[in-house]
């Protein structure tokens, strides 16, 4: 038991890493950064340790340098849980997952250099490669967290022991999220000058489909913050629902904060860590020791 402990307070910190990853991938791509390392992957315009970086260069490297650090930090919790838990425990399934989903994620940002889906790269399939690569981001950011939950107690999750409120509550914040993963990406590609200029780009017929799809962002955030309240004054008790009513309003705030100062880097980081906040949220209350009547 005695080295349990540390083990939770090591999976505890590899989720927080794998969280300040993600960030600095967003900011990545919204510096367009994304081919510092030009079309090279796992190496650096053809070297280990690229000489003489540029900006974006040392921004995409230091993204890859994160990320291994990350993959390692997860290779050990698979190696620990294995030499600390039975074989079919839940600590060594979770970390299982948590491996194979950052396994998928480096290969997904491997696909994002090698396709070019970087910079200005304004296509469909960069859109649709984005919204999978932040569905596995999130289901990567729940598996670290069901791992280290599962290290400090006997309960086990089971999908099938999750309401229905709660089930609709995660598909409405993957849904706003992946969204917003499109939305951000246009403000990425096609930067607005002002705010109206920007709602002007939206309506128009002759603007591209990124920009149009740029709508639906707002509205689908809007309806995901109403199933979210709903499935948290149903299901959900004390301070953990508090945190989430807090946490939906201010990410609401957020977004419109975005959308005024038209999308600054640091607002859109701001953002997306609100977002992947609420996610562990809401995923939190689907735990056992937290539902209520427990």
């Amino acid at each position: 038991m005695n080295a349990q402990r540390p083990y939770t307070r090591f999976a505890w910190a590899v989720l927080g890493w794998n969280f300040l990853v993600i960030l600095w991938g967003a900011f990545v791509r919204a510096t367009g950064s994304g081919a510092g390392c030009g079309s090279h992957w796992p190496l650096c315009n053809g070297e280990v340790v690229p000489p003489s970086p540029s900006v974006q260069t040392m921004i995409e490297f230091t993204h890859r340098l994160t990320s291994g650090l990350a993959l390692i930090g997860v290779l050990a919790l698979v190696w620990f849980a294995r030499r600390l838990w039975p074989r079919g425990h839940a600590v060594r399934r979770w970390a299982w997952a948590s491996l194979g989903f950052i396994i998928i994620e480096a290969l997904l940002g491997a696909g994002l250099v090698l396709l070019e889906y970087v910079e200005q790269n304004a296509s469909a399939g960069r859109a649709l490669y984005l919204c999978a690569h932040l569905t596995n981001t999130f289901l990567l950011l729940a598996a670290l967290a069901g791992t280290a939950w599962h290290s400090m107690t006997e309960e086990r999750w089971r999908f099938g022991a999750v309401s229905g409120w709660m089930r609709a509550a995660l598909a409405a914040v993957l849904l706003a999220s992946i969204t917003g993963a499109i939305a951000a990406l246009g403000d990425t590609v096609f930067p607005a000058v002002s705010m109206l200029e920007g709602i002007r780009q939206e309506f128009s017929a002759d603007s591209p489909a990124l920009l149009r799809l740029r709508l639906m962002h707002p509205v689908v955030s809007v309806a995901a913050a109403v199933v979210v309240l709903a499935a948290a004054f149903q299901q959900v008790r004390g301070q953990l629902q508090r945190a989430i009513t807090v946490w939906v309003v201010v990410q609401l705030a957020a977004g419109a904060v975005n959308v005024i100062l038209l999308a600054p880097v640091w607002m859109q980081l701001l953002h997306l860590a609100l977002g992947a906040s609420l996610w562990l949220l809401v995923f939190s209350s689907t735990l056992p020791s937290l539902r209520p009547g427990r």
